[in-house]
């Protein structure tokens, strides 16, 4: 299981991975673009539990931070 957060721009899914490994998260798997779009990464916070961090350009975040679906 992962969980997930999810950014509103493709250059902040290695901006948050950075910021999460400086206060000791551990890289899994760097910041690449999966076949299916979007920019994604994964971290292990320091509990050991996965972070995925994703952009993803069919899911835009609103004002509020929530991801909309179906726009």
């Amino acid at each position: 299981m992962s969980l997930a957060h999810n950014v509103p721009e493709e250059g902040d899914v290695a901006s948050v991975m950075k910021t999460l490994v400086a206060a000791g998260a551990t890289v899994l798997r760097e910041a690449d673009a999966p076949p299916y779009g979007g920019v994604r990464g994964y971290v292990a916070d320091p509990d050991g539990h996965i972070w995925e961090i994703a952009w993803n350009p069919a899911w835009p975040i609103d004002e509020e931070g929530h991801v909309v679906f179906g726009v």
